[in-house]
């Protein structure tokens, strides 16, 4: 396949289509962003002694890379420094994934992952998670593993973006165990996993140092801005990516990773101030589906995303109920189908909002829903 035709299947991001049409006055329950404020110790990290702004090198600003590595338990030169978590998985899959091969990733799953493997000039082969809460299931994994020799990675996301799904150690492990065996990358995207509700997901590193984690600070730290992300793992996966990475961008910008280290430093009370607000917004979204829908839930593995069941009458259609939920109703889901097909009787409802933006969006979209 040459590259113009690798380039004729992407399309644009669904979210991007829903979102980029909303309506004056609208709910934005859409875009995954925080909505409490980048923390002091970050602003002040920006504004540092005036002086060169020079480069740093591709891997990342040593001090940066130091607190990564002290973060998740590793040594520096299994650190990588990326522009956001994106960055890391661009230059992962360009390094990695031959024209020809195909890369498992989760059904439903992040929009970026089929784009990124065609880029790469590999098929997407999706794998099913569980049906009870859209948990990684190990044993369906493998199996689409099993039938799929020209496997050249996996990508995991624990919890996951749309679903809020996680997993257990025994299944993580099982997992790694099948990639390792067939000498394949297995990437575990963590970007969430600090935005738990008491019980904080296993790491991929949890049951081997042969992967890849990647993270950034855009969700747990609140500071999608900056642009700031990294790659952990054996730096024989690390080196081409890192080529990769200096030839696309450079470097990652020197003054977010100033701001990011001083997140990084502070991370026991900033991580837990995000997750008493993600907290309080969770518990304004039950309260509201609970009162409005009659709808009871329990909130996610981790994340602030609900993932929400839509009517049945929405099934064969759900993007087109979704356009009329933001342009009648004034509310910004996204369709699950976005996600891949496994998302088709669902929604997802990003709770990083307001809570005062929470308990009016659910106002507005109980009449379109059947209690």
């Amino acid at each position: 396949m040459n590259p113009a035709s690798r380039l004729s299947l992407l399309k644009p991001s669904p979210i991007r289509a829903i979102t980029d049409g909303t309506p004056p006055g609208a709910i934005p329950l859409g875009l995954g962003e925080p909505t409490w404020n980048l923390p002091e110790v970050a602003r002040k990290a920006l504004l540092r002694d005036p002086g060169p702004c020079a480069y740093v090198p591709h891997v990342g600003l040593l001090e940066l890379r130091k607190a990564v590595a002290a973060f998740h338990g590793a040594q520096v030169e299994e650190v990588l420094i990326t522009t956001g978590s994106q960055g890391a998985l661009f230059s992962l899959f360009q390094a990695w994934v031959e024209p020809g091969t195909k890369v498992l990733m989760p059904d439903p799953g992040f929009v970026a992952y089929p784009a990124l493997a065609r880029m790469a000039g590999a098929e997407p082969v999706t794998y099913p998670l569980s049906k009870d809460r859209f948990r990684l299931d190990a044993e369906a994994l493998i199996r689409v593993l099993d039938a799929t020799p020209e496997a050249s990675a996996v990508i995991l996301n624990l919890p996951s973006n749309p679903t809020g799904g996680g997993g257990d150690l025994a299944a993580l492990k099982r997992v790694a165990e099948a990639c390792v065996a067939r000498g394949i990358l297995l990437i575990s995207d963590e970007v969430y996993r600090d935005l738990h509700f008491g019980v904080r997901a296993p790491s991929l590193r949890d049951v081997t140092d042969r992967g890849v984690v990647t993270s950034s600070v855009s969700k747990g730290w609140g500071a999608p801005g900056l642009r700031v992300g990294w790659a952990v793992g054996d730096p024989a996966w690390l080196t081409p990516a890192r080529v990769v990475h200096g030839y696309a961008v450079t470097g990652t910008a020197t003054p977010a990773q100033w701001a990011a280290l001083a997140l990084l430093e502070h991370s026991d009370a900033i991580l837990a101030e995000a997750r008493a607000a993600v907290q309080l917004r969770w518990e304004a979204l039950a309260s509201a589906l609970r009162e409005d829908l009659g709808h009871t839930v329990t909130p996610p593995d981790g994340t602030f995303y609900h993932f929400m069941a839509l009517p049945d009458s929405a099934h064969t259609d759900p993007l087109a109920f979704c356009l009329k939920l933001r342009d009648e109703a004034k509310v910004v889901l996204i369709p699950g189908l976005a996600f891949g097909e496994g998302g088709r009787g669902h929604a997802r409802l990003s709770f990083a909002a307001t809570p005062e933006q929470l308990r009016e969006g659910v106002r507005r979209l109980a009449p379109y829903w059947e209690k």
